[in-house]
């Protein structure tokens, strides 16, 4: 006998996959439906705390900072409201979503005018260097951002992330204790490198992130061409028993698998490109911040050797100089707070790697984040098949 089921357990599962970081498995996922409601909170955040340059705190002296307090509370009452309105809004219709795009749109004009009126000045975010058009590029730099962030749900993806690193820190001994050895290893010979101290002392700090930055861009790339074969296994194993254990604590818990599946397992979907791309996100926040995890240890390991041992004596010898000092801690030389940083930020990249590719450290550490998103690919195959048997949603219903 058909079943179908009902229409408000569909949304919860919408909602369900939104909270895991996994908006773009929701089906017919789009702008004006989906992620325009959830950018609204953040744009009003955006346009009513752009108010603080309105703020004339020359002409209002001592009195300014309580203007400005005021614009605070009112920007935060303003965000909190706008997210209860998104939440209960049944539909965003497209007519709506024009006369918002449009009201955002007018903010890099009204926003100059209103403070020209107010304080008799206008000060761009950019300064004097880009003018005026510097509204326009900051507005425009947060729709963008509010966009991405909102489209795979960056900001759910990096507070679960923040949460499993929590846990892992709980367990810092099982963690450290496996991940510092071979990581340290690898590194601590490289500390004591003279060359290393030499080039470091004369290295600017924007290089030094720019490092980092390249460290980063090798994890998630590694992370990205270890996800595809994880995918193509994950889409294979669709079986009864599997679904079940997914759908478990989720609101598709009850689902009678047995009328839904009746061949044992549910025929393999393929994942479109943005789908694809979530699921990196997933992955690739998850093992950024545990690598984040591994290498403020290590940093912190090396400024503690580094004090102990290296003497701004021998730090001179080994850069053949007098060592630049930290203005903010005078007993530390600049060259081993940028070793350090530099040492940390490859022993993290060292890390996530060989976690996903040695496979005792991917038993520990990788194969938990493969599991959720198996999880998340089992409910996403049992949300599909449900829906198509459900009677047809009113289109761009929120989803939490």
């Amino acid at each position: 006998m058909p079943f179908t089921v009902p229409q408000a357990v569909i949304r919860r599962t919408e909602g369900w996959l939104v909270r895991r970081g996994a908006p773009t498995m929701i089906e017919g996922y789009g702008f004006v439906g989906h992620v325009l409601p959830r950018m609204l909170p953040s744009l009003a955040f955006v346009a009513l705390a752009s108010l603080a340059w309105l703020v004339p705190l020359r002409s209002a002296g001592s009195h300014g900072w309580i203007l400005l307090g005021g614009v605070a509370v009112m920007t935060l009452a303003a965000w909190g409201a706008s997210t209860v309105l998104v939440r209960r809004l049944p539909r965003f219709s497209r007519r709506a979503a024009i006369a918002f795009l449009a009201a955002y749109a007018t903010m890099p004009v009204a926003v100059p005018l209103l403070q020209l009126a107010v304080d008799g000045a206008v000060t761009p975010p950019g300064g004097k260097v880009v003018g005026l058009l510097g509204f326009v590029i900051f507005f425009a730099a947060a729709f963008a951002a509010t966009l991405l962030a909102t489209t795979y749900g960056l900001g759910t993806l990096l507070r679960r992330a923040v949460r499993h690193s929590v846990f892992d820190l709980r367990n810092s001994v099982h963690l450290l204790g496996r991940a510092l050895p071979a990581l340290l290893f690898v590194t601590l010979f490289l500390f004591f490198t003279g060359e290393l101290w030499q080039a470091m002392n004369r290295l600017e700090w924007w290089r030094v992130v720019l490092v980092v930055v390249l460290f980063v861009a090798i994890t998630v790339l590694a992370a990205a061409a270890r996800l595809r074969d994880e995918i193509g296994r994950v889409e294979q194993d669709l079986s009864r028993p599997t679904l079940a254990a997914a759908c478990r604590g989720t609101p598709l818990a009850g689902v009678r698998l047995e009328q839904l599946a009746p061949e044992g397992r549910l025929p393999a979907l393929p994942l479109t490109p943005r789908q694809e791309r979530n699921l990196l996100l997933m992955l690739a926040s998850r093992q950024l911040v545990q690598a984040a995890v591994v290498g403020l240890t290590l940093f912190s390991f090396f400024l503690a050797l580094g004090m102990l041992v290296v003497t701004p004596e021998t730090a001179g010898r080994w850069i053949g100089e007098k060592p630049q000092m930290s203005a903010f801690f005078p007993v530390i030389p600049v060259a081993m707070l940028r070793n350090a940083t530099l040492l940390a930020a490859f022993g993290s990249m060292y890390f996530a790697v060989t976690s996903m590719t040695d496979a005792d450290h991917r038993q520990r550490f990788f194969a938990p984040i493969i599991d959720e998103i198996e999880r998340v690919l089992a409910v996403h195959a049992v949300y599909l098949a449900v829906r198509e048997q459900a009677p047809t949603a009113p289109q761009g219903q929120s989803t939490g």
